[in-house]
């Protein structure tokens, strides 16, 4: 456990020293204080016909985002069923059915980055660069925008205006999402993350397999001598899925697929990468309001949640599997294995690189994944339970998880005045009967959507 906890104390260092200064570089750039990349910001501008000083109202910027985000979906629908008739699709898949399309683009669409596909038997080229690269951008990008929302409530006197969706958006996009992202993807090449658009690689295997199968009531025996090997742009997907805690893989074996995850340190940079942005925004937040301290109170509360996590994930899984000590299964660490739990672990991973990932993608409301969570011991399996049951506020999802946050600080806050008698406030805005009714909405609203979710999905199915 000594080792676990220095990876542990290696990593949670090294995201602070990192997300510190990339907080207060986000700031800047959204105070308009950073514009190094003013050549590429004003023609979009002027596509979008909108001036970088242009502020909309809450109502233009709601109908801006749901605007954007339905064209979106849209494009993807049509991106996924024409892709038999696209370019770079040298394995010449097929297009996608309807429904899968719709499920796979409102997935996307909503960060949730659910998959029901294997993405190298289904996806082209083309659409996981152009469809589900792009959205991982995008989506991302939107809750930056919400959460600046929220921010600008907070540090403005007097809101008539909260910011223009098509600016932040924009800018969210070239200055902080397409850097980090360049960066990471390189690290991950030099790791050994394919990056091609070759035609999917066929290598002879070492040792010939004879399979035999039944086919039309008789048996044919078959002799395999070969394996597929698929490629394709994979590290700059890898990247953005990180960072911008999407979670969808380009393989369906997500993480733990070697050509995603191959070594130790790709699956440091990308556990890094998860937690990199949301923590950030945490600095960013006290930078926008002038109280660096609220950054760093908010930052401080989630780092503890999160530590103690990944503490007790790795604590449990060390112990091993209790079951087997009636059948005197050898469960200890020794040169020769890596001890504990190791059902559903990739050996280059053992169960730190494991368990400190699970707890990250699952703070984080990212779908990635290097191990089985359902492999994990019950109390292992129960921490990242408990960290989704959080609304994974823990750091979070890109923007959403500080918002996320925020709303649970106002409560906090609200209960606090009310203890000692005073009107509550917070960042000098009060905190009355409103902001109360629509926080307790925010807080119940996913609950409820989750209750008939399962109630409807319990009648349709029934028997």
């Amino acid at each position: 456990m000594n080792m676990a906890y220095l990876n542990l104390s290696i990593y949670f260092v090294l995201l602070t020293v990192l997300a510190i200064p990339l907080g207060k570089y986000i700031a800047l750039v959204f105070e308009n204080k950073i514009t190094f990349l003013g050549f590429i910001e004003k023609p979009i501008y002027m596509l979008l016909k909108i001036s970088n000083s242009e502020e909309q109202n809450w109502k233009q910027y709601t109908l801006s985002l749901m605007f954007f985000n339905i064209m979106g979906a849209i494009f993807l629908c049509i991106l996924f069923t024409a892709q038999k008739n696209l370019p770079l699709n040298p394995e010449h898949f097929d297009k996608l059915s309807w429904d899968l399309a719709f499920n796979t683009a409102i997935s996307f669409i909503a960060n949730t980055n659910w998959q029901s596909y294997a993405g190298e038997t289904t996806m082209s080229y083309f659409t996981q660069m152009f469809g589900l690269a792009v959205q991982n951008f995008l989506s991302a990008a939107t809750g930056m925008a919400v959460l600046l929302v929220l921010i600008r409530g907070f540090s403005r006197a007097s809101i008539k205006t909260i910011g223009n969706f098509w600016i932040d958006i924009t800018k969210s996009t070239l200055y902080i999402l397409l850097p980090l992202s360049i960066i990471v993807a390189i690290i991950l090449v030099q790791q050994g993350v394919p990056q091609s658009f070759n035609n999917y690689a066929v290598s002879n295997v070492l040792d010939p397999q004879t399979v035999t199968q039944v086919i039309d009531g008789k048996n044919h025996t078959d002799i395999i001598k070969t394996q597929t090997l698929p490629l394709g742009p994979i590290a700059s997907q890898e990247a953005i899925k990180m960072l911008g805690t999407n979670g969808g893989g380009y393989f369906n074996a997500n993480s733990s697929h070697p050509y995603e995850n191959p070594t130790a340190i790709s699956n440091f940079i990308e556990m890094l990468s998860i937690l990199l942005i949301p923590a950030a925004l945490c600095f960013m937040f006290g930078e926008m309001v002038k109280d660096r301290k609220q950054g760093y109170s908010l930052y401080l509360a989630m780092s503890i949640i999160f530590i103690l996590s990944t503490i007790a994930i790795l604590c449990f899984e060390a112990r091993g599997n209790p079951v087997f000590n009636q059948f005197h299964v050898d469960q200890l660490h020794s040169v020769l294995q890596s001890g504990g739990n190791m059902e559903g672990k990739e050996t280059r991973f053992g169960i730190i690189g494991s368990g400190i990932f699970a707890a990250v993608t699952t703070a984080a409301s990212c779908g990635a994944i290097n191990a089985a969570h359902d492999s994990l011991l019950p109390m292992g399996g129960f921490i990242p339970l408990f960290l989704m049951q959080l609304s994974e506020v823990i750091y979070g999802g890109v923007g959403s998880g500080l918002y996320g946050m925020l709303i649970f600080a106002i409560l906090a806050v609200f209960i606090c005045g009310l203890m000692i008698g005073r009107t509550p406030e917070y960042l000098g805005k009060k905190i009355e009967s409103f902001e109360m009714k629509m926080t307790a909405l925010i807080i119940l609203l996913v609950p409820l959507i989750v209750l008939l979710g399962t109630a409807i999905s319990l009648l349709i199915t029934r028997d």
